[in-house]
């Protein structure tokens, strides 16, 4: 059995360290080949810091956004596989834009991934009725990819989600067999002993990917809803709307014990204040509750050095627009792309998370610089976060999606990745000598991160 399947939270934890870390980078002007790129993340080593791997996808302006692995942990909770020969091997890698789907083999040479298998957007649509995929996750009954959009022909929807085997990376169909309301798309996750999922909601691609539509932002015309459902059927069960002003709800995180039934999820923006905030999901005799237990407020700012988008407020939006919790359920990290910080909260109570850590690199403004480079100011801000399993180390990127970059960082965003040392009792401190950037990437921007082994967004966990 694969090493890095864990039974547990704490189990993967234990487990040592990872040395690599896979991210994917993209060309924005779609002119160039996307890749997945390979960084050393092990400190002891020489290259520590630097990309030690590099592999082109065959494609033009795929835009390679998220992406997992073939399988992880929840394999333990499998049935109708040979577990002897599963592994946590193969990197699935979307384009957003594109819908093709590139499979990467990291067996060989973790360094340097190889492509073995191209979806292509025909057979997604084909076989599962949708395009756009944007987020994986390996689990029960194989790969769980949602989808912004529908089939061809019908960009806009409903998106959902494709679920793909985990051995031949076959689209089998489509995952939902009674989806209710849901049109829009983004996130899913789940609670396995409870077999329940969750879902969230951006929107359709039409929506998105030419940058905010500021009248659809102000009409509340973006996702708003928070959906479960039961997982071994497929059947939508539940709904809840979070209020028509606090528009997109983004990324799911469930708690890491499997017999949990509580979570977090974040929301880029309120249409009332700018500010944006993270709600907690619990059930509650039988039902689901949602409740916002963090607000991020705007921050006043001179409007000339606001983008255009921006400049009628003369203030500064959090924009959260990604959250990482912790293996152990202990702390959870709030990315706010907009302000350029990265928040740490304890929530061993989830109901009343407290703020322990923050840490300033970028935003639209302030465009703090690294300590490894005092003389660059820095575009983008804290976005994909990621956090290794035993919780000591936190890693994010600063791009959050070529058309967006440009709305609100319209002189540029660059690239850049860094890491943060988290102290077990909370507090972040950044890593001087881990900041690979600009040349580093060839002038491709950085989103995802993926860590060898697992990380605290790859996997579900079975037993405690």
């Amino acid at each position: 059995m694969d090493p890095t399947f864990y039974r547990s939270a704490a189990d993967a934890a234990a487990a040592p360290g990872e040395e690599l870390a896979y991210v994917v980078a993209f060309d924005r002007a779609g002119q160039r080949s996307d890749a997945m790129t390979v960084i050393d993340v092990n400190a002891q080593s020489d290259s520590y810091g630097r990309v030690v791997g590099w592999t082109d996808v065959p494609g033009l302006g795929d835009e390679l956004h998220h992406f997992g692995w073939n399988a992880c942990s929840s394999a333990l909770r499998h049935e109708g596989h040979d577990m002897a020969g599963l592994a946590r091997r193969y990197l699935l890698v979307p384009g957003l834009r594109s819908s093709n789907i590139y499979v990467l083999d990291t067996g060989p040479d973790p360094r340097q991934p190889k492509l073995v298998k191209t979806i292509d957007a025909t057979e997604l649509s084909d076989k599962a009725g949708y395009s756009r995929p944007h987020t994986l996750h390996c689990g029960p009954d194989g790969v769980f990819l949602t989808c912004l959009g529908g089939p061809k022909g019908d960009d806009d929807g409903p998106g959902g989600i494709a679920l793909l085997d985990h051995d031949s990376f076959d689209v089998l169909r489509a995952w939902e067999t009674d989806r209710g309301p849901q049109h829009l798309h983004y996130d899913a996750w789940w609670h396995l002993n409870q077999n329940v999922l969750i879902s969230s909601e951006w929107g359709s691609p039409s929506m998105i990917e030419n940058g905010v539509v500021p009248e659809l932002l102000l009409g509340q015309k973006y996702g708003h809803h928070l959906h479960f459902w039961d997982l071994a059927k497929g059947q939508h069960q539940q709904s809840v709307d979070l209020g028509a002003q606090h528009q997109m709800v983004l990324e799911v995180r469930p708690s890491h014990d499997p017999d949990a039934t509580w979570g977090f999820v974040g929301v880029v923006i309120s249409t009332e204040d700018l500010s944006a905030s993270v709600w907690r999901w619990h059930r509650d005799n039988g039902d689901w509750q949602v409740e916002k237990v963090i607000t991020i407020p705007a921050e006043p700012a001179d409007p000339d050095l606001l983008p255009p988008a921006l400049k009628p407020f003369a203030a500064v939006p959090p924009l959260v627009t990604d959250i990482d919790l912790s293996v152990d359920d202990r702390f959870l990290y709030v990315s706010c792309w907009g302000t350029g910080e990265l928040k740490q909260f304890d929530v061993t109570d989830p109901a009343h998370p407290r703020q322990t850590g923050s840490v300033r690199l970028g935003g639209i403004v302030e465009r703090v610089a690294h300590p490894a480079r005092p003389d660059m100011p820095l575009s983008g801000g804290p976005q994909m976060v990621e956090v290794s399993r035993d919780g000591r180390r936190v890693y994010f990127t600063n791009s959050l999606y070529g058309s967006w970059d440009d709305q609100f960082y319209p002189d540029g965003v660059g690239a850049w990745m860094t890491k943060l040392d988290a102290h077990p009792n909370g507090g972040l401190t950044i890593d001087q000598d881990f900041f690979p950037h600009e040349d580093d990437f060839r002038g491709l921007r950085v989103h995802q991160i993926r860590l060898q082994g697992g990380d605290a967004s790859s996997d579900s966990y079975c037993y405690h």
